[in-house]
């Protein structure tokens, strides 16, 4: 780490902002690929004439993958280098979707898009926490751009939905996975997470005594129990959060008698998650990113019972707006407080965990959603959401606040 007499050089600080660059690229990737089921759901729906339960098949195959590649990104970025490998495995599944194959092998395509998302997800977000200084700003900011591409991809997917060839809305993803590639063989020229830190100034992360003592980086983070507290509530929090992104079109087309045009809600509450996570880094400041989760998932809760109980489809649209604008912030806090409570040497590997759980929740949450909804109806979905949103606030209340609480 850097400590308070060294300086970056000018040069080190152009290459931090390139790579952060870069880091913004994978993670407008990983967020178009989530922003783009929920519209599509209908239409996966009616085109392979399957029900609800097994249409979440699709989140199945999403968290089968995500889990495999959150928790091997870290082999294979030391092996391959950050993030060109991953991309091209993304750019595979994508490819598998946009041929309009039958829907095991469309499920299938969603399998190696889980592997290649979870591996950009988790290697943004380790990489940044991993560096020395105060990244909160960042964080934010990176986790902004996610949102954006979640925002952005509804937008072109409702137009899809519509279409005899619905399918090619996945050449787009295509054609940005296979860009992303690019970005990050240029810029991090196959070398691996440290060796990149180094090129900023950092030098290895200081080894914990077990590590000195021969024990595993994995053994290690097994033992800590704020990783699997963390873990949990990112589980949960990543399947409140695609819950809503992949089944409120769903939702309000079949509970408040939407039309076509009710895929723009998608894109109104991936928006509210972009801007939030930008206009709300002064709160969190202001009253500490530890207590201010407390504030938003009460405030997250509160709109989903508006959303539920009044039942007009104007104010749903503009509760789900806000709903995202306020759960927006919470995943870059759990993700720099993740990097301030973790031993440095531990954080890449912490990380890769927390985000495999989340990704596992992604998948979970919004298949028992259809697994309920094939049931009895999709209005289940608000009261899930609620339970979660309430979780959220007990787990979160178990979490320490500093390294020192941690040992």
């Amino acid at each position: 780490m850097l400590n308070d007499k060294e300086v970056q050089t000018p040069a080190q600080v152009r290459r931090g902002w390139v790579q952060f660059f870069a880091l913004c690229c994978s993670i407008y990737v990983a967020g178009w690929n989530d922003g783009t089921t929920g519209p599509l759901l209908p239409r996966i729906h009616e085109v392979y004439h399957i029900n609800y339960a097994v249409v979440s098949v699709i989140f199945i195959a999403s968290c089968v993958g995500y889990v495999t590649g959150a928790s091997t990104y870290l082999y294979l970025s030391d092996r391959t280098g950050m993030g060109w490998v991953t991309s091209l495995v993304l750019a595979s599944g994508n490819a598998m979707q946009a041929s309009g194959a039958p829907f095991p092998v469309f499920a299938v395509g969603f399998l190696f898009v889980g592997i290649g998302g979870a591996c950009l997800d988790a290697g943004a977000n380790a990489y940044l926490a991993s560096l020395a200084e105060d990244t909160s700003v960042r964080m934010g900011v990176m986790h902004a751009i996610y949102g954006a591409g979640a925002m952005f991809a509804p937008l072109v997917s409702t137009q899809f939905a519509r279409l005899p060839h619905w399918s090619f809305v996945y050449l787009v993803h295509v054609g940005l996975a296979l860009t992303n590639a690019v970005c990050q063989l240029a810029t991090f020229r196959l070398k691996s997470e440290n060796d990149c830190l180094a090129e900023l100034g950092h030098p290895p992360p200081e080894k914990t005594k077990e590590s000195e003592a021969g024990i595993h980086k994995y053994k290690q983070i097994a033992k800590l129990r704020t990783v699997h507290l963390m873990a949990f509530f990112i589980f949960t929090y990543v399947g409140l959060e695609v819950s809503i992104g992949g089944w409120i079109v769903t939702y309000i087309i079949n509970e408040r008698h939407g039309g076509s045009n009710s895929g723009y809600i998608s894109s109104g509450y991936w928006g509210g998650l972009t801007i939030g996570r930008i206009a709300l880094l002064w709160v969190n400041k202001k009253v500490g990113e530890w207590r201010v989760i407390f504030l938003y998932a009460i405030l997250v809760l509160g709109l989903e019972l508006v959303v539920w109980l009044v039942p007009d489809l104007v104010s749903s649209a503009i509760c789900v707006s806000f709903v995202g604008f306020f759960l927006g912030p919470i995943f870059p806090i759990v993700m720099n407080h993740a990097g301030m409570v973790f031993p440095p040497e531990l954080i890449s590997g912490s990380i890769g965990w927390i985000t495999s759980f989340g990704a596992a929740g992604g998948a979970a949450f919004p298949f028992i959603t259809g697994a309920i909804a094939s049931g009895t109806s999709i209005g289940s979905l608000q009261p899930l959401i609620i339970f979660m949103a309430g979780l959220l606030l007990v787990i979160w209340a178990f979490v320490p606040r500093t390294r020192e609480q941690l040992k």
